[in-house]
């Protein structure tokens, strides 16, 4: 007995699972688009826990033939041409795959199919089994979200106001204060670039916002200073990426944020030619868990000096004697804390960045920029007072500096497992 046949009694999830395969079938293929309307209609009226039966259809029903794929690959393996190939290509690609294909050619496809996936990542920690058909939804979401098919623009004040408002909504990095802060943010001393898919125009993918400025910044009170008085052109000398924010839960894992962050470099440098420098000011989450938990690295990168040197380190912020949050709540601030505290927050943040980075687990913002190419350049201390600066990494921040002759140099090093650094970093150890 099929799955299907075992979940007859729910007649909407039947519904549902039936316009899907049909949607697949040779009829399907000449009457596509209104049968694609009928599935994206039917899983619309699903209930959560029948979304999850229909997943486990698509994970149980919609697999290619064993038998014919295993006959595919051995014609293959005897005789490896181009037509034993193909025909291994074609039986081994999962009918899954056809379905959200024709989906995709219906008016509005595009957007089921991230409404599908949204609600399929919520679902994958309760049900790896599910994990061959998120699969398929990444593979295709790759080629069709290929920043080549792509349009960036930039977003300015007289944006339509549904994109300045997702604008809002959707920054995740420093919180926009209405439209009077994002009004400053969109000023000529800063910039805000977005990507948008042409199935998509009013729907902003990923967006990475900018200040244009004389000097490295080493806070992010004055990025975000909805009062500041705007540079005027002629002294902007660097572009600092102070936020990027993807908008889209459905493309997690589709690779956008390094391919907008290099397009708008390239731009700027095309439209302000006197700007020499392109870094960033980032946040880094999970450090001070990172801390709290012991400060542990992997056996291959210790030394008996440097752990030493972490142990020393941990012991002088005595955290074991009072956690981090205690400390936050009974009112730590940067400007309170001791010379050796500093020194120590310091260097475990060097090391963290440094050696944690490129492993598994390691900081996600640090594996972004680093995995695009950038440079660990600077770190600064109080550079984000704000309770959430102060809860992830103790309010330090630090700068990746993107040179653009040599970021796939670096990259090809990050891949490798090593973090290109300046010296300034390991000062403080």
């Amino acid at each position: 007995m099929s799955f299907f046949e075992r979940f007859t009694g729910s007649k909407q999830l039947s519904r549902a699972v039936t316009a899907a395969k049909k949607l697949i079938s040779e009829r399907g293929e000449s009457n596509s688009t209104s049968m694609a309307l009928e599935v994206m209609q039917q899983f619309q009226k699903l209930e959560e826990t029948q979304r999850v039966d229909f997943y486990r259809a698509l994970a149980l029903e919609f697999n290619p033939e064993p038998k014919d794929v295993l006959e595919a690959a051995q014609a293959y393996a005897e005789d490896p041409n181009a037509r034993t190939l193909i025909a291994l290509t074609k039986v081994a690609e999962t009918p899954r795959q056809e379905l959200l294909r024709r989906i995709n050619r219906a008016p509005e496809g595009t957007r089921a199919i991230l409404t599908m996936r949204r609600n399929l990542l919520k679902l994958l920690d309760k049900h790896p089994e599910f994990a061959a058909v998120d699969q398929d939804f990444r593979h295709l979401l790759i080629s069709w979200f290929n920043p080549g098919f792509l349009k960036m623009h930039r977003v300015d004040w007289h944006s339509p106001a549904q994109i300045l408002e997702k604008i809002i909504e959707q920054e995740a990095v420093h919180e926009i204060d209405g439209w009077e802060d994002l009004r400053r943010r969109l000023q000529p001393d800063r910039r805000c670039f977005a990507f948008f898919h042409p199935q998509l125009p009013e729907e902003p993918l990923i967006f990475v916002e900018v200040a244009l400025l004389s000097a490295i910044p080493d806070r992010v009170g004055p990025l975000v200073d909805k009062k500041s008085t705007p540079l005027e052109c002629e002294k902007f000398k660097v572009a600092a990426f102070y936020s990027i924010s993807n908008c889209e839960p459905g493309l997690r894992n589709v690779s956008l944020g390094n391919f907008l962050i290099k397009r708008v470099a390239a731009q700027l440098k095309a439209e302000f030619p006197a700007l020499k420098t392109f870094v960033t000011l980032s946040p880094i989450p999970g450090f001070m868990e990172w801390v709290a938990s012991g400060a542990t690295m992997e056996e291959s990168v210790k030394t008996p000096a440097l752990d030493e040197r972490i142990q020393e380190a941990i012991g002088l912020l005595n955290l074991q004697e009072k956690g981090w949050h205690q400390r936050l709540s009974e009112g730590w601030m940067p400007a309170l804390a001791s010379g050796k505290e500093r020194d120590a927050l310091s260097a475990l943040c060097s090391l963290y960045l440094i050696h944690c980075s490129p492993k598994k687990g390691g900081n996600p913002v640090a594996k972004f920029h680093l995995g695009n190419g950038a440079k660990l350049y600077r770190l600064h201390w109080a550079a984000n007072p704000s309770k959430r600066g102060l809860r992830e990494s103790a309010g330090i921040m630090v700068n990746y500096l993107y040179d653009l002759d040599r970021v796939e140099e670096n990259h090809e090093r990050f891949v490798k497992g090593e973090v290109v650094y300046s010296r300034g970093v390991i000062r403080s150890f």
